[in-house]
């Protein structure tokens, strides 16, 4: 009796069927953690690596398909007093500033404190030397009381800080926008006192010069 001979299209179907095979019983195994020794580079891993194919498709752009233009990654830099009371944020494009309003007004107060003008006036130093011709002066609270009240109270205090801005910078050309956000946007935790505190200020920031 003669012998089968497999032919080339069943020694594929069976080496795929195979693989198949192989592939089920690995997902099936149970996963075993990797030594610390054991990872590329490793005394243990005696593994080659990895060749990359250039010529892989796969690694190629599909046609009309282009790079992302190349951008400066921003960079910020930010310079906080030891007490929180004061944090200026530099980036690329604009500079902030943070005044707690603790440092500003009474409590529950619009009304600018003696303390206030020269931190105000330090920030409109800073606006003439970068030449800002759009300032926006933005106010918030802590969520203390009612929701409603905290925006106005942010709001009057916002305006509060732009008119004695617009009279330290001293200069018609210079456009503001002023907002309250009251509880909206805090930067630490309202749960305890300290972040109340740091939420409950008046940032004021600006385009920044070359």
């Amino acid at each position: 009796m003669r012998q089968a001979v497999p032919t080339p299209r069943a020694i594929r179907r069976g080496a795929a069927a195979a693989a198949v095979a192989a592939a089920l019983l690995a997902a099936a195994a149970p996963t075993v953690p990797a030594r610390a020794d054991s990872g590329p580079g490793s005394a243990a891993d005696t593994s080659p690596p990895v060749r990359i194919d250039r010529k892989d498709p796969d690694l190629k752009l599909r046609s009309g398909a282009e790079l992302a233009p190349g951008r400066v990654l921003d960079i910020k830099s930010v310079v906080e007093t030891g007490d929180g009371d004061e944090r200026r944020e530099d980036t690329n494009v604009a500079v902030t500033f943070a005044l707690q309003a603790e440092v500003l007004f009474d409590k529950d107060s619009s009304s600018l404190g003696t303390a206030a003008h020269a931190k105000i006036r330090a920030i409109a130093d800073e606006v003439t030397k970068q030449r800002a011709t759009t300032l926006r002066v933005f106010g918030f609270t802590d969520n203390l009381g009612s929701t409603a009240h905290g925006v106005e109270l942010s709001k009057e205090r916002a305006n509060a800080v732009q008119r004695q801005l617009a009279e330290d910078v001293g200069s018609s050309g210079v456009s503001y926008q002023i907002r309250g956000y009251g509880e909206l946007f805090p930067i630490a935790d309202n749960a305890t006192e300290e972040g109340r505190r740091k939420n409950r200020r008046v940032e004021v920031s600006f385009p920044r010069h070359g």
